[in-house]
């Protein structure tokens, strides 16, 4: 009798199992067509290759798929993430390393579906999750501009991934529980410029795949929008667009937007870190219609509620800090940093940025300043600044707590009232 207790056991086990299986290869094939039998007729106008050209910027497409010094669009740049490392694919017209072989159906299913030609599921480092929104028609655009650069006999290097994170089934079952495929649908209660940059940051920009807070998969969380978010493994945090505290643009003038996505400075602020590089190889050759439509976007996101906001920054500003630590602060900056920075903080207009008010100062997440403090950080140089000052390394001449000391004096001093940074937060980095 226990025999045959078990046996039923086994066999509701097997077929439970079956139908998981069944339902993650149903999830998996949601949203897609079949692929033509006979290859389609594609004409590569000079027109639709400029425009793809133009798509795959607004993309920052090279930015993944080229090396240091490597020819563009060749792949072979490794991506660090939590789960091991993907290495981006060669996309030039070579037939047998890179999409050459491809047809604008099979470039278009990775675009929406994730799926390489030959079926398998695409690792979400490239970010289909948020390329599925981009229209059949610019697709082929950048398709055909792909196809029209060199070709690059460049082999596609093997990811180093974690078991169980290196096999499909597990990237199934990702998939299953993280993407749907979807079109972009626009808001018929919104004008059309709008709609082109919620096109824009929602798609092609991916603006979430930094902006956006992460799962414990890995997945962006998309019901949180913008809300900021670390960056994995480089140790940036990509402020929230939507908080007026952080990197929110509501009350900005759209002209100020447009500036800092074209020049990477703006009156109001500034970009660097990963930001600087976005920047530098992609916003800064959108057109001016495009970058106004986002801002045009940007500035309507949601904002955060005063009273969200508020808890954290009575916390910050209800935490004493230690005159000793001040003290110290005060030295170095009077060593390290009041010569560009100013007595009081006030910087030099076009030059250096004021540290007093500043609100990436002021913020609570204090992972970029540390960045800064210790690596450096730099604007892109572009058209309208086309020699930008930067901010030196002191990580070789400053030790932890020296950092942790002049930033708690930096967020402490001429109004700045925002918590200490500790020792221990400066080793974390």
């Amino acid at each position: 009798m226990k025999m045959r207790h078990l046996g039923w056991a086994l066999l509701v086990l097997v077929l439970l199992l079956g139908a998981a299986a069944g339902g993650i290869v149903a999830l998996n094939l949601r949203g897609e067509d079949p692929l033509p039998e006979q290859a389609e007729a594609f004409d590569a106008t000079p027109q639709l290759i400029e425009r793809g050209r133009y798509l795959a910027l607004a993309g920052n497409c090279a930015g993944c798929h080229t090396t240091r010094g490597g020819q563009p669009y060749a792949g072979g740049l490794p991506i660090e993430t939590p789960f091991g490392t993907v290495y981006s694919s060669n996309l030039t017209p070579d037939a047998q390393n890179g999409i050459g072989s491809w047809s604008s159906a099979h470039f278009w299913r990775a675009m929406h579906n994730g799926r390489s030609k030959d079926g398998r599921l695409l690792y979400p480092a490239f970010p289909y999750p948020n390329f599925t929104q981009v229209t059949r028609e610019d697709s082929d655009a950048i398709y055909a501009y792909l196809r029209s650069v060199p070709s690059a006999p460049v082999p596609n290097q093997a990811h180093r991934l974690r078991f169980p994170y290196d096999t499909q089934a597990a990237l199934a079952v990702w998939r299953a529980l993280s993407f749907k495929p979807e079109a972009f649908v626009a808001n018929a209660g919104k004008p059309a410029e709008w709609n082109r940059g919620a096109y824009l940051v929602g798609g092609l920009g991916h603006c979430i795949a930094c902006h956006g807070s992460r799962d414990s998969l890995g997945a962006t969380q998309a019901k949180l929008g913008l809300s900021g978010g670390l960056i994995a493994v480089e140790n940036w945090y990509a402020p929230s667009l939507a908080d007026p505290h952080q990197a929110g643009v509501a009350d900005w003038p759209a002209a100020d937007v447009v500036a800092l996505l074209k020049n990477g400075v703006a009156p109001r602020g500034s970009v660097m870190g990963p930001m600087a590089d976005v920047v530098f190889r992609s916003t800064q050759y959108l057109s001016e219609a495009d970058l106004t439509a986002m801002a045009s976007y940007l500035k309507d996101l949601p904002g955060v509620p005063a009273q969200a906001a508020a808890p954290a920054r009575a916390a910050a500003t209800s935490t004493r800090r230690d005159a000793g630590t001040m003290a110290r602060g005060a030295r170095i900056y009077d060593q390290q940093c009041a010569y560009c920075h100013g007595d009081q903080g006030q910087g030099v207009p076009g030059a250096f940025p004021p540290l007093a008010g500043n609100r990436a100062v002021n913020m609570a997440q204090t992972t970029n300043l540390i960045q800064v403090i210790a690596h450096g950080g730099y604007l892109p140089s572009t058209a309208g600044n086309p020699r930008p000052y930067g901010m030196p390394p002191f990580g070789q001449t400053l030790d932890a707590g020296d950092v942790a000391a002049v930033l708690t004096f930096i967020r402490g001093s001429w109004g700045n009232d925002s918590a200490p940074v500790t020792q221990l937060d400066t080793m974390r980095r």
